[in-house]
C-alpha cells in the first residue's frame, strides 16, 4: 500500500504531502486474486471453528454452517430450476430472520442480484422500487404480501403459512426449496468478481431514493474489513443482530461478513429491549451491535437492567449512526465497565465501511468517526474551490478503496455527481482529520434527516406536501431530538384563505409515507427562505427551529 513506502506520508495523520491524500494507518486487506469469484464462493471458503451460524432469539431455531451450506445450494438450485440467471433481480421484503442470509447468498451463488426494501416501507413507496429495478421474483411473509399488490409478481413465500391470500402468485416455500437434493448440473454462468451482486437504495439529496450498486468485490472486501476488526484472536464469538439486515449495516454483517469467520449469530425478528437483553443472558452473547438511542437507554437503566438480566458475557458494543459524545462513552463505561465500546462510520455507497474505532482507547478520541478503515484512502475537500485540504482542515470527506459501490442503478447523472473519474466517493460530510489521523464529522453536506438511523430526504417529503391543494410551498428540515436523533419538521406556506392545521399537515402526511418518515413538528410561515437559484436556505430554517429550544 502507498503508505508503506511513501516517505512523504506522515506516519502519525496518514497524510500525504505531495497528493493531499490521507492513506490508512491500518494493515491493508488481502484481496483474493481469483477473478471468477462470486462472494457465496469466498465466504463457504474460508476455514473456521465454528458450529451454529445462526438462532432465531424468539424460537430458539438453530441453523448450523453445515445446514446453512446445504440449504443454499438447494436453494439456488431451485431458483436455477425457475430460470433464474446471472443479471436477473431478486426483491427480499422480510423482517430479519434466520432465512434471510440462506435468500442473499443463494441469489448471490447465481450471479443473481439482490435487492432488499424495508418492510414499514408503504406499497407505493416499494411500487417505485419495483419499478426501478425489475425483480422477477420476490421471497416475503405472509403478512406482507399486500404491499405487493399491483406489483404481479411471483412470490416465495419465506414460512410455511396455514393459509394464503388467493390473489397473490405464490409460487413455492423457502421451506420446500430447502428440502430439494442439490443438484451439482444446474446451469451455472461464470461470476466474476465485478459483477452486480447486491441493489440497495439510498436516499440521495436530491429527494428519490437511488439504487446503489455493489459488486461481489465490493462485499469481499468488506467481509475482509469485518472479519479482521472482529475476529483477529480466533476465539469464538456470539454476535447478536439488532440492526435490520435490509440496510447495509445489517446485510453487511449479518448476512455475510461474520458467516465467514464461523461467528453464532442470534437474530431477533424485530428490536425489543427485553428480548435483546434475555437473548444476551440465554446465548452468551458476546458482542452487541446497536445505534446511539439504544446504547443511551442502556446506560440510563442500567442498574435494573444488570439485577434483571446476566450481561456477564458482553465484551464489546458496536455503535453506529453518530459519533458518541464523551459523556455517553464514559457513562456506558461506567455501567458496564468489562464491555468495551467501539464506533464506526460507512454508506451504503460505500459498502457500509469507511472507519471505525477498534479499541476503547480508539473510542475515547470523544466525538470522532473513527481512523480510515484498512485499504482506505481520503480526500478533504473544500466544497466551494474544489481544493484538497491538509490536516484539521475542514471540507466534504472524499474516499476511495475496494469497498466503495460501482455506481447508482441507471443513473449515469447522479452516478457522476457522486463518483468521480478516479474513483473518489463525494460522502456529502463535511469532516476535518486530525494530526493523528482521526476522522470528525462535524455537519452533513446532504441535507438527510437521520430518524433513529433511518435516512429521511426532506425532498421527498417536500415533493409530497406539495401535491396538498392548500399547501403553496414547503419545506423540510431535521429537528434535534434526544431520543430519536432527529425528525422531519416541516415549514407551510398555506395558500389564500386556507386555515390548514398542523395536525392536518401531519395526518396527511403519514397517511403515505412509512412512519420513520412522518412529519412530527409544523410551523407556518408566509415564505420560505431560498437563495437566487431558487434552493431551499435550509440552514436558516434550522437556525429559526433550534433557536427557540
Amino acid at each position: 500500500m502507498a503508505q508503506v513506502s511513501n516517505i512523504n506520508v506522515d506516519p502519525k495523520s496518514g497524510f500525504c504531502k505531495s497528493n493531499s491524500i490521507f492513506y490508512s494507518k491500518r494493515k491493508p486487506t488481502p484481496l483474493p486474486k481469483n477473478h471468477s469469484l462470486d462472494v457465496t464462493t469466498f465466504i463457504s471458503s474460508r476455514p473456521h471453528h465454528g458450529n451454529v451460524a445462526f438462532i432465531d432469539a424468539s424460537t430458539g431455531r438453530q441453523i448450523t454452517f453445515s445446514d446453512l451450506w446445504r440449504a443454499v445450494d438447494s436453494v439456488a438450485t431451485c431458483l436455477s430450476d425457475m430460470g433464474i440467471r446471472k443479471g436477473h433481480v431478486i426483491l427480499l421484503l422480510s423482517p430479519n430472520s434466520i432465512f434471510f442470509p440462506i435468500v442473499c447468498l443463494a441469489v448471490m451463488s447465481l450471479g443473481a442480484i439482490i435487492t432488499t426494501t424495508n418492510p414499514l416501507n408503504t406499497r407505493g413507496e416499494i411500487a417505485k422500487q419495483i419499478t426501478d429495478s425489475k425483480p422477477v421474483v420476490a421471497f416475503t411473509i405472509k403478512e406482507l404480501i399486500p404491499k405487493l399488490a399491483g406489483s404481479s409478481l411471483p412470490v416465495v413465500l419465506l414460512e410455511d403459512p396455514e393459509s394464503i391470500t388467493p390473489e397473490a402468485k405464490i409460487l413455492t416455500t423457502l421451506q420446500e426449496m430447502m428440502t430439494k437434493e442439490p443438484t451439482g448440473s444446474r446451469v451455472r454462468d461464470r461470476v466474476s468478481q465485478d459483477d452486480t451482486a447486491t441493489l440497495l437504495y439510498s436516499s440521495g439529496t436530491t429527494g428519490a431514493s437511488k439504487g446503489v450498486v455493489s459488486s461481489h468485490r465490493n462485499l469481499i472486501a468488506m467481509i475482509e474489513t469485518i472479519v479482521r476488526r472482529f475476529t483477529s484472536d480466533g476465539a469464538q464469538e456470539t454476535f447478536i443482530c439488532t440492526v435490520p439486515m435490509f440496510h447495509i449495516y445489517g446485510l453487511a454483517a449479518f448476512a455475510m461478513g461474520l458467516i465467514a469467520s464461523g461467528t453464532t449469530i442470534v437474530v431477533l425478528s424485530k428490536f425489543d429491549m427485553h428480548e435483546m437483553l434475555s437473548a444476551i443472558s440465554k446465548y452468551r452473547v458476546t458482542n452487541l451491535p446497536l445505534v446511539p438511542p439504544i446504547l443511551v437507554a442502556m446506560i440510563n437503566s442500567a442498574d435494573q437492567l444488570k439485577s434483571k438480566y446476566d450481561l456477564s458475557s458482553l465484551q464489546s458494543c458496536l455503535c453506529g449512526g453518530a459519533p458518541l459524545s464523551k459523556e455517553v462513552i464514559e457513562g456506558f463505561v461506567q455501567k458496564y465497565p468489562t464491555v468495551k465500546i467501539l464506533q464506526g462510520y460507512g454508506l451504503t455507497e460505500s459498502t457500509g465501511i469507511g472507519s471505525s474505532t477498534d479499541t476503547l482507547e480508539e473510542s475515547r478520541r470523544y466525538g470522532t468517526a473513527g481512523m480510515l478503515s484498512a485499504s482506505m484512502e481520503a480526500k478533504i475537500v473544500n466544497p466551494d474551490s474544489g481544493e484538497a485540504l491538509s490536516v484539521n482542515q475542514t471540507g466534504e470527506l472524499w474516499l476511495r478503496g475496494p469497498p466503495i459501490m460501482k455506481g447508482y442503478f441507471s443513473n449515469e447523472e447522479a452516478t457522476a455527481s457522486t463518483l468521480d473519474s478516479e474513483g473518489w466517493l463525494r460522502t456529502g460530510d463535511l469532516c476535518y482529520i486530525d494530526k493523528d489521523g482521526f476522522i470528525f464529522v462535524v455537519d452533513r453536506l446532504k441535507e438527510l434527516i437521520k430518524y433513529k438511523g433511518y435516512q429521511v430526504p426532506p425532498a421527498e417529503l417536500e415533493a409530497l406536501l406539495l401535491t396538498h391543494p392548500e399547501i403553496s410551498d414547503a419545506a423540510v428540515i431535521p429537528f434535534p431530538d434526544k431520543e430519536v436523533g432527529q425528525y422531519p419538521m416541516a415549514y407551510i406556506v398555506r395558500k389564500a384563505g386556507s386555515d390548514l392545521s398542523e395536525a392536518a399537515v401531519m395526518d396527511f402526511v403519514a397517511r403515505q409515507v412509512a412512519p420513520y418518515k412522518r412529519v412530527r413538528r409544523v410551523a407556518f410561515v408566509a415564505a420560505i427562505p431560498k437563495n437566487p437559484s431558487g434552493k431551499i436556505l435550509r440552514k436558516d430554517l434550522i437556525k429559526l427551529a433550534t433557536s427557540k429550544l
